[in-house]
């Protein structure tokens, strides 16, 4: 009598699948070899790890500020804001730029940028830079 025998099996998970749960604990089960590791940063939105700078910025000492206008400069925008008659929102309409710009600037706040600080004393027609700050600026005459 000959007989023949089908031996069924289920076929192996795909890559995917193996990564399971259930899949890693089959493998130990069967005592097939399983291998873990772990992934630096996994499932964060982090696009960097630290740098050298990051330390050294750690251990520094003095804080690191931003240079911000000086009092006089902030002093003069003011007096030639307010000798035109001009508001803040005024000024800062005319130079096209936002209200909070001027304001940082009388205040002594704002970051210096060149091309700001050269619109307010085409403005308000006073020097802010150089050594003759506060003295009138002159236009050149339009042709």
């Amino acid at each position: 009598m000959d007989t023949e025998v089908t031996i069924l099996r289920k076929k192996l998970p795909k890559g995917g699948a193996l990564k399971t749960e259930q899949a890693v604990n089959t493998a130990r089960r069967t005592g097939q070899t399983v291998e873990t590791s772990q992934k630096f940063g996994a499932a964060t939105n982090k696009q960097h790890g630290t740098t050298l700078n990051v330390a050294k910025l750690d251990h520094e000492t003095e804080e690191l500020k931003h240079a911000t206008v000086s009092q006089d400069v902030s002093k003069l925008i003011m007096q030639g804001r307010q000798a035109k008659g001009w508001s803040q929102k005024e000024l800062a309409t005319r130079i096209n730029e936002k209200p909070q710009v001027v304001t940082d600037y009388e205040a002594g706040r704002g970051i210096p940028n060149q091309l700001v600080l050269g619109k307010i004393e085409r403005a308000i027609e006073m020097k802010l830079r150089g050594k003759d700050k506060g003295k009138p600026l002159v236009l050149p005459a339009k042709k």
